[in-house]
């Protein structure tokens, strides 16, 4: 039988036998090859309340069953889904994405977390050219970074731990430091947008003292936990006086997939937005088709047959790399 990551309780990982459902006319199943780690996000979930969990959202794998309504993928094809932790996916072939032979699948799952900030290079007032800072070069934050430097916007990353900040400049980002240079007249007020990534509230406020009048901050990483002993006043003064526009960066502020207007469904609603999460999950997959981003060196593949030992070597930073994508190919060969 098949298996998947399960977190079954608090602080546990396993992975444990599952059984597939039955095909439906509109999906595709196959095989995994990878799917990537979120750290910030799993370990958020294994620390929570409700269990089992069965983590992970982005899976590359192989099409080896097509629904009988499928009539644009083949057997062989290799997609891309918002999928589990799990050694067979199966999803609608509508939320899927044919990857190009030049992307390799390792690569392709990070097209996942690109979607996360690409939401707000979607919807900011920020223009080309602009002052952007990044807080965070974790996985989520190195990935919003380049969005906006692709995009033509000045980028600065701002990360304390010197590895990631390497990491970051490795990667073709050419600007970061270690804190946020409040000091700095090139930078103080002249800010258009901060995307704090880290979930840290003092990046937080920072980011609110430097962005120029009228600037966004958009709260990307997530909050899991209080870091500091600042107060929500600190909060509220500077975004009050700087006039700040402080904001959510929930990356499901735009549909999934956007359709165009049907006038039988007006009462009920419409959906016409001009962008959509698959859609930047396609012009992600483009840039790094580019290879846009230099990514060498930054990948970690991990096999899942001992989930515990990996997520140990991810929190304690024995794996060092920022993206860790569990390989599926090895647990299938050391199962032969």
């Amino acid at each position: 039988m098949p298996r998947e990551i399960v977190f079954p309780s608090k602080g546990k990982f396993a992975c444990l036998e599952y059984e597939d459902r039955t095909l439906q006319p509109d999906e595709v199943r196959g095989p995994t090859i990878a799917s990537l780690i979120s750290p910030g996000t799993e370990f958020g979930w294994v620390q929570g309340a409700e269990f089992p969990i069965r983590p992970g959202y982005a899976a590359v794998f192989k099409v080896e069953e097509v629904g009988t309504d499928v009539t644009d993928v083949e057997i062989g094809e290799i997609l891309f889904c918002m999928g589990h932790h799990r050694q067979t996916q199966q999803c609608s072939v509508a939320y899927t994405l044919k990857i190009p032979s030049k992307i390799k699948p390792e690569v392709a799952v990070l097209i996942r977390l690109m979607g996360v900030s690409m939401t707000t290079l979607m919807t900011t007032k920020a223009r080309t050219g602009d002052k952007v800072v990044v807080c965070g070069a974790g996985p989520v934050g190195l990935l919003a970074a380049h969005n906006f430097l692709i995009g033509g916007y000045d980028v600065l990353i701002v990360e304390p731990d010197d590895l990631r900040r390497k990491q970051a400049e490795q990667s073709g980002i050419p600007k970061s430091l270690p804190s946020m240079p409040l000091d700095d007249p090139e930078y103080l007020g002249k800010v258009s947008i901060v995307l704090d990534c880290s979930g840290n509230e003092a990046a937080v406020v920072d980011g609110c003292k430097i962005v120029r009048k009228k600037g966004e901050v958009v709260l990307v990483g997530v909050p899991w936990r209080a870091q500091t002993n600042l107060l929500a006043h600190d909060v509220l003064n500077a975004v009050f006086f700087n006039f700040v526009e402080l904001r959510s960066g929930w990356e499901w502020e735009i549909p999934v997939l956007s359709r165009d207007f049907v006038w039988e469904e007006l009462l009920e609603g419409y959906n016409n937005s001009p962008h959509n999460t698959f859609g930047g999950f396609q012009r992600a997959m483009h840039w790094l088709g580019e290879s846009r981003i230099n990514l060498e060196g930054l990948i970690a593949k991990a096999s899942p047959e001992n989930p515990t030992s990996v997520y140990e070597n991810i929190q304690n930073r024995t794996i060092g790399e920022p993206f860790v994508v569990f390989d599926w190919l090895r647990l299938m060969v050391d199962e032969t």
